[in-house]
């Protein structure tokens, strides 16, 4: 009888549903880091968008989104943070690509930090990449260097979808049979599907090391130039001749249904740059429709390649092992095609009409607005329209699926994320170099929904523009005027009311953890950096 009733109860364990999460989890997951490029809060079906992402949404209906996660508000810093799970000053990285005789500006990931990729390598993994690098240019400093054993992708930060001028590395440290040199594009090529094309490759020649992989996927998409391919562009033509105004309501109206931002919350004003809709011409909205158009065309076909990638690994069974999380590198660019930076090629380009594949162009303030709903400002400031990003994470059997976060959280948490995951350890010398602690808190127990402590505090600087968040408190600063306002963004996430005169002792405690981080982070005050070479 004893043993009867010992045989029932080893039954009975062994089909509960904790042991079955046990079993699928046993086994060391699959990591993949999407991240999108100048993508807007409200760019993605499931964070409020008109824009179709069914791939990315039903990532979010079966997974967590995270509502309040942020970014470092420009291309390099938040791929050199990312990466490395360090604020981007320590990194090497405190502004652009451009190199400053200054350690936390010289322009590329230094020797005293480790990528996800290294970590990730020495635990075990097998390390792949596709899409945009940004964090160093010359070959010292490319992918293979930093731990990735496989890349392809754009080594600087912008080139054409169609015709690149750029060149595309394919990876340099071959081991699975692909063409090891250079890419050179045929005339089907459009970079958002090419990127996916070898991140599906490195994915299935994977399969035969029996070892779990490591995916950084780095789409270029949307940032300018924008450019789509016309039956995407075909799907959003017309959509937009409402107007900006009445879009960012429609948005905010979808964000407040979806649980995504408070009932209350109201909407920013119309960015100052703007002009109102009506005092447009006919020819000048069918300008600003196509724009839209083929801006959303461009998120729509990032939305399809992931679809490929999580089709892929279904197929190859990896499906329910593979830990999947989205975001983006900052807010909506309202970036210019104009100046001297650009050659007269791409002004003389910027000139034609979006849905023209050979066209240049950004949707600038007029569409920039419109994606940062509700918030103010855009990449490069540290308001929320700067640095909130769409964070989704996807982990089938261990995220209860339509899970919703607003704790705030940050990019130098996807390395401590990665290795928990991982089940590796963050190294305290690599290469004979001594690395700083990591920066970041594992979210592990967020997609576990178990309780997660958090951030005494998050900070924030690009180029002279600072912030710091601390609880429901946000002090943040704009050069040049350099003056601290202060936000409570539990009941003011737009951040329109500014209470700094109402609460100088809070703006005083800010400011002093603010300056604490920066002197122990390496900032320098912006204006007397030393000029980048070539300056």
């Amino acid at each position: 009888m004893k043993k009867l009733l010992s045989i029932i109860f080893v039954f009975a364990i062994v089909n509960s549903p904790v042991f079955a999460q046990h079993k699928a989890t046993a086994k060391r997951p699959n990591i993949i880091i999407i991240l999108a490029d100048d993508m807007g809060y409200s760019d993605i079906g499931c964070f409020g968008s008109e824009t179709q992402t069914p791939n990315l949404d039903a990532m979010a209906k079966g997974g967590l989104r995270m509502t309040q996660f942020y970014n470092a508000s420009r291309c390099c810093p938040t791929r050199a943070s990312l990466l490395t799970g360090l604020y981007q000053h320590q990194a090497g990285v405190g502004d652009m690509v451009n190199h400053r005789d200054v350690p936390a500006y010289q322009g590329y990931l230094n020797q005293n930090c480790v990528t996800i990729a290294e970590a990730l390598k020495q635990g075990g993994y097998n390390t792949l990449m596709a899409g945009k690098w940004h964090v160093g240019t010359d070959p010292s400093h490319w992918p293979v260097k930093r731990g990735f054993d496989h890349y392809f992708g754009l080594i600087d930060g912008a080139s054409s979808y169609f015709n690149p001028t750029m060149p595309y590395r394919p990876n340099q440290k071959l081991t699975i049979a692909l063409d090891d040199k250079e890419y050179t594009p045929g005339p089907n090529w459009y970079s958002t599907n090419a990127y996916a094309d070898y991140a599906i490759k490195f994915i299935e020649g994977n399969k035969s090391t029996n070892k779990p992989f490591f995916l950084y996927m780095a789409f270029t998409s949307p940032h300018w130039p924008i450019q789509a391919l016309p039956e995407d562009i075909a799907k959003y033509k017309g959509k937009y001749l409402a107007g900006w105004d009445k879009l960012r309501q429609q948005r905010l109206e979808r964000q407040k249904q979806l649980g995504i931002i408070s009932k209350d919350e109201k909407l920013s004003p119309r960015d100052k740059s703007v002009p109102e809709w009506d005092s447009l011409s006919p020819e000048e909205k069918e300008q600003f429709d196509t724009k839209m158009a083929v801006y959303a065309a461009m998120v729509d076909r990032m939305d399809q390649n992931i679809g490929r990638i999580r089709k892929k690994l279904k197929e190859l069974g990896e499906d329910k092992n593979t830990v999947i999380m989205f975001l983006s590198d900052n807010g909506a660019s309202n970036e210019t095609i104009t100046g001297p930076g650009f050659t007269p090629e791409v002004l003389a380009a910027n000139g034609k009409p979006a849905s023209d594949p050979t066209s240049f162009t950004s949707y600038g303030s007029l569409g920039a607005n419109v994606s940062d709903t509700p918030f103010r400002l855009f990449k490069h400031w540290e308001y929320e329209g700067g640095t909130a990003t769409p964070f989704i994470a996807y982990y089938p059997d261990v995220i209860k699926p339509g899970s919703i976060v607003s704790k705030p959280a940050h990019i130098i948490d996807l390395m401590a994320t990665c290795l928990d995951l991982a089940g590796a350890t963050y190294p305290k010398v690599y290469h004979g170099n001594s690395i700083p602690p990591t920066e970041g808190i594992s979210l592990v127990p967020v997609f576990k929904g178990q309780s997660w402590k958090g951030h005494n505090g998050l900070f924030f600087e690009h180029e002279g523009n600072r912030a710091v968040r601390q609880g429901d408190w946000k002090l943040v600063s704009q050069r040049p005027e350099n003056k601290w306002e202060l936000y409570n963004i539990s009941t003011d996430r737009s951040e329109l009311n500014d209470l700094s005169a109402q609460y100088p002792q809070k703006v005083a405690e800010l400011e002093a953890m603010y300056n604490a981080w920066a002197a122990r982070a390496g900032v320098v005050e912006f204006d007397k950096l030393p000029k980048s070479k070539g300056e």
